[in-house]
């Protein structure tokens, strides 16, 4: 029961409007100034870094190494930093621990992409499923055709090669447009401009393979016989009017991305592997004495070889430890705000994994610089670690939902790609050029310097290189 004293201060308070005013305003005062002090007491700070930065403070981080700059900044600021570049935040993660924070226990928040803007470009504004000598493997088994059996493939074989290597070029170099959106239409370094032309010439070849497969379908007057390629599924299910169907648009987003993720990174992990193994004889000379024990002097590699090749296993593994594809993975953008190592990660940040850090890093790996492919053996000589992304040491792939979504067959092709060289052929370096080891950052982390080798024939008999 309220007491009359009570009652009595009620009656004259509102009895006064402008009293009841002032005391109501002073109540929702208090009552945010709680709120807002309790809400702080839960919330972590973001993570430490450098200011902001001028207009033209941005302009060095156009061309630099930034998996070499981050992992600096790391060792000032810690295994998480964040960096304001344009209206966007960055958040740089450098660790382990971290890492397994983000790609596994919060991996449904930061599922997501910010694409640059040249990304969005090359993928029919978006119309892509994953975001992510190897060429002729990957196109036939999505047209059915090697791009060696025919002049026509062949001359299709080199410009496929050429624009796909100039889109990954476009891809990994730093726009301006993407640090400022409000000037993204402006396109102050000609990158939109080039990647559309890039799509443009890519369209042309694609519209050729597809037109070429409908035509031979209708002539044909029924399905191809035998096993169906991929394309011949698609285009099956782009005539279907279902929720699994495909738009062309969509097709040749899907081609794009298959082809570039599929080729380019395998064949310059190739070089990065074969320019270590030159640059360490020794361990050459053991690979390719294990390749001799398996597959034998009179014999060409086949398949059923691959799986037998523990040390060239562990080469392969030691160089993505090293030099790994995609030094920074491709970022992610949490669809919310959340805590990592007791900082918080704004929603929409663009956040990266510096999986090069991580594989250098003398807490987890003795002497990381060293390339020592036994790291990746067994006392029972068989292979440790592997490309699934649970040993958070070791990610050259990335993990979770979004890790690499073509790891077994690239890891295949490139054995195969390797041990056939390293079978086939010896290999030296020209007595005149310098042997440079050297990085230049990208989408795809590729030498700065082409490697040059030359071969020669290892195996006596002449016929296997028919």
């Amino acid at each position: 029961m309220i007491s009359n004293s009570m009652w009595s201060w009620w009656s004259e308070l509102t009895g006064n409007k402008e009293e009841l005013t002032l005391a109501l305003l002073a109540i929702s005062i208090i009552t945010v100034v709680v709120s807002w002090y309790r809400s702080r007491k839960h919330t972590f700070p973001l993570p430490p870094g450098p200011r902001g930065l001028p207009v033209v403070g941005y302009l060095p981080f156009l061309d630099v190494n930034l998996h070499h700059e981050f992992t600096k900044m790391a060792q000032r600021y810690g295994p998480i930093f964040k960096l304001k570049l344009g209206s966007k935040t960055h958040i740089v993660v450098s660790s382990s621990d971290l890492a397994k924070v983000v790609v596994r226990e919060q991996d449904d928040i930061f599922a997501n992409r910010d694409p640059p803007v040249t990304g969005i470009a090359i993928t029919y504004g978006g119309q892509r499923i994953t975001f992510l000598s190897s060429l002729n493997v990957v196109t036939s088994m999505m047209w059915g055709k090697s791009l060696v059996d025919e002049e026509k493939s062949k001359d299709l074989g080199v410009e496929l090669r050429e624009v796909i290597s100039k889109i990954v070029e476009l891809l990994g170099t730093a726009n301006v447009s993407d640090l400022f959106p409000v000037v993204a239409r402006l396109d102050l370094q000609g990158l939109l401009r080039e990647m559309k032309r890039q799509k443009k010439v890519l369209e042309g070849i694609f519209d050729r393979i597809m037109n070429e497969r409908i035509a031979t379908k209708v002539e044909e007057g029924g399905e191809q016989a035998g096993r169906k390629d991929f394309l011949q599924i698609l285009l099956e299910l782009k005539g279907e009017n279902t929720a699994s169907s495909f738009t062309f648009d969509q097709i040749k987003g899907l081609f794009t991305e298959i082809i570039t993720g599929g080729t380019d990174t395998t064949s310059t992990m190739a070089e990065w592997i074969m320019a270590e193994l030159l640059q360490n004889p020794k361990i050459l000379k053991m690979v390719q004495d294990e390749l001799e024990e398996v597959v034998g002097l009179s014999n060409i590699v086949e398949e059923s070889h691959i799986s037998k090749l523990y040390y060239l296993d562990a080469v392969i593994k030691e160089t993505f430890r090293l030099h790994p594809p995609l030094p920074l993975l491709i970022t992610r953008c949490p669809n919310q705000s959340c805590s990592v190592g007791g900082y918080t990660v704004p929603k929409g940040a663009n956040v990266y994994l510096n999986v090069w850090a991580i594989h250098r890093n003398p807490e987890y790996w003795d002497n990381p610089l060293e390339f020592n492919p036994k790291r990746f053996i067994n006392p029972d000589g068989t292979s440790k670690y592997d490309y699934n992304g649970y040993n958070f040491n070791y990610i050259p792939f990335g993990s979770g939902r979004r890790k690499c979504p073509g790891v077994r067959l690239g890891e295949k092709m490139l054995v195969y790609l390797l041990a056939s060289l390293l079978h086939s052929f010896n290999w030296t370096l020209p007595t005149d050029k310098e042997h440079d080891l050297s990085d230049k950052f990208g989408i795809v982390l590729k030498k700065r310097k082409p490697l040059i080798a030359i071969p020669s024939q290892r195996l006596s008999d002449k016929n296997l290189y028919e």
